[in-house]
């Protein structure tokens, strides 16, 4: 018995042993275990970079990681950082989708370099902040996402500048004291008449992000917005002799419709660069000018070129020879070429209704701009006709403004093939092309230039609708568009589409239709016009004196009380 109780409590014994060493990993792991899901709570406040980690748990953890540096996964603008398990490394995470909130309907697919942060795909690739060339710009993939997004917004934006709308019983001082006290300073303001309001340009001084500023300024002013930046459409091809043939000439039927009119007395503005008044071809045509950028730049071949297609009528056509110019500067020298803002495109806009205008020719594009639309719009209530070049950042682009505003016929550009113009712009607001592939125009100091864009397509549009409004005055903005979308020649796929809009402009059919058509509604535009009777021919021959004859007695619409200083140079 008593040797079967000793063997009783050895294995007793033994048994209490096997369920302790069961039960210590449990006592001694479980506060471990504790403390990991405490760590993955966001309000746990870790000061030390270097994580203490339990010895007897290591094997779990690969030790180089505590020796590795701060790592950025990624940069992207305006996520803000999160913090990720146990270590104070801040990781930005990129989103899945960064563009998701942008319709493809709308920002069609472009390549990843020449997709800005808003999803505009630009005409050149969006590279670093650094600058570059186009080899550079090849190895996106190697770059950062943050500096692309940066210069993306340098090329929509004028860097540290606002525009507002201010109260316009402000004085001076006072204006300047408001702009003081958000860390501004007031570069210019004035009175617009055609948006009834005063806007002011303002610089950021204090080196705070203007996006902060704008949201600051907006609770003292009644807009603000950023300036935005607009480039001129052409194909940035350097000026040459070229040869004196003109396809367009032919292809627009320009001579024929000249036996029916040539823009006599109908006024155009072009919001361009310099135009060379002084250039046998524009002999007489500029009756008048600004320069809203009040610089003292001398002409520039965009804009002289822009004229010529117009009213080019020595050894060149344009397509309306004997209208009047009011040669608008509002583009200068740039980094990227001639370029302008909102606040000095507003001025052109101003100015050309202010005086006269009846058609206004605005060859170049940028971003959908809320001051302009807003100019555009009152541009459109006084019954001014707005033309606006498509654009030449390709088949990939959105929509590029001012052309894509409803109230403006956006041009797109053709060949001597007559098929599109590569670098042309598509969409379904193109109303009607033009030719714009390697164009005859004069260039400044008297000597000529072959170039290309869509810029031209719209300047030959602007002298066909001076056509007809010489032809018929009474024709208001939508008849023009009407007509010039019935009369155009259909190319590419039957029907309208959106590389040519209706088609081809036609001169002379559109002349000719022009006589005594009604008003048409902006939504009948597909309609037909009614009574196209052709009436007799006018005689082509008295060219250069009816030129002088028009020029010599200005209309009342022109104004009498010119300064010297915007006199055309």
């Amino acid at each position: 018995m008593v040797h079967d109780g000793a063997n009783w409590r050895l294995r007793t014994r033994r048994a209490a042993l096997v369920l302790s060493a069961a039960l210590l990993p449990l006592i001694v792991f479980e506060p471990s275990a504790h403390a990991q899901s405490i760590m993955r709570t966001p309000n746990l406040n870790i000061g030390s970079r270097v994580p203490t980690i339990n010895p007897t748990v290591t094997p779990r953890i690969n030790p180089t990681i505590a020796a590795r540096p701060v790592v950025r996964v990624d940069t992207v603008a305006r996520t803000p950082p999160s913090r990720i398990g146990t270590m104070n490394s801040t990781l930005r995470v990129r989103p899945a989708l960064p563009y998701a909130r942008f319709s493809p309907n709308v920002y069609p697919a472009c390549q990843a370099a020449l997709r800005g942060p808003d999803g505009e795909c630009f005409d050149r690739p969006v590279m670093s902040a650094g600058g570059g060339d186009g080899a550079s710009a090849k190895k996106g993939s190697k770059g950062s996402h943050n500096n692309n997004a940066q210069a993306a917004v340098n090329l929509r934006a004028v860097k540290n500048e606002l525009v507002a709308e201010i109260d316009g019983a402000l004085s001076t001082a006072e204006a300047d004291e408001l702009a003081r006290r958000h860390g501004l300073e007031r570069i210019a303001s004035q009175s617009f008449p055609l948006l009834g309001a005063t806007i002011g340009l303002f610089r950021i001084v204090d080196g705070r992000p203007a996006d902060t500023v704008r949201r600051e300024f907006a609770a003292d002013v009644r807009s603000v917005q950023l300036n935005f930046r607009y480039f001129l459409q052409d194909a940035k091809k350097p000026a040459i002799e070229g040869d004196a043939a003109q396809y367009a000439v032919a292809q627009l039927r320009l001579p024929q419709a000249h036996t029916l009119a040539r823009g006599m007395n109908v006024t155009i503005a072009v919001i361009d660069s310099g135009v060379d008044a002084k250039h046998p071809e524009l002999a007489n045509s500029v009756a008048d000018g600004f320069d809203a950028l009040g610089s003292k730049e001398g002409p520039h071949v965009h804009g002289t070129g822009i004229a010529g297609a117009i009213v080019a009528h020595a050894k060149l056509m344009g397509s309306a020879p004997e209208a009047r110019l009011i040669a608008i500067r509002a583009f200068g020298a740039g980094s990227k070429g001639a370029e302008s803002t909102s606040y000095v495109i507003l001025r052109g806009l101003d100015y050309a209704a202010e005086h006269g205008a009846q058609i206004i020719n605005m060859s170049f594009a940028g971003p959908k701009d809320p001051l302009i639309e807003r100019g555009i719009a009152a541009t459109a209530a006084r019954g001014i006709l707005m033309v606006a070049a498509a654009g030449n950042a390709g088949a990939k682009s959105p929509p590029l403004y001012p052309a894509a505003n409803p109230n403006v016929i956006a041009v797109s550009g053709t060949d001597a093939q007559k098929k599109l113009f590569t670098a042309s712009n598509r969409g379904n607001h193109i109303a009607i092309s033009a030719p714009g592939a390697d164009i005859f125009l004069p260039a400044p100091d008297e000597k000529y230039q072959i170039t290309s864009g869509t810029s031209f397509s719209a300047a030959y549009v602007s002298g066909v609708a001076a056509l007809m409004l010489e032809h018929n005055p009474a024709l208001k903005p939508n008849d023009v568009r009407a007509i010039l979308t019935k009369t155009a020649r259909d190319l590419g796929v039957p029907g309208r589409d959106d590389q040519f809009g209706a088609g081809e402009a036609d001169a002379f059919a559109a002349v000719t239709a022009a006589t005594a058509a009604p008003e048409v509604p902006l939504a009948a535009v597909s309609g037909k016009p009614a009574g196209e009777k052709t009436p007799a021919a006018l005689d082509p021959s008295a060219d250069n004196a009816s030129v002088s004859r028009a020029l010599n007695d200005p209309p009342p619409s022109m104004a009498s009380d010119k300064s010297a200083a915007n006199a055309p140079k």
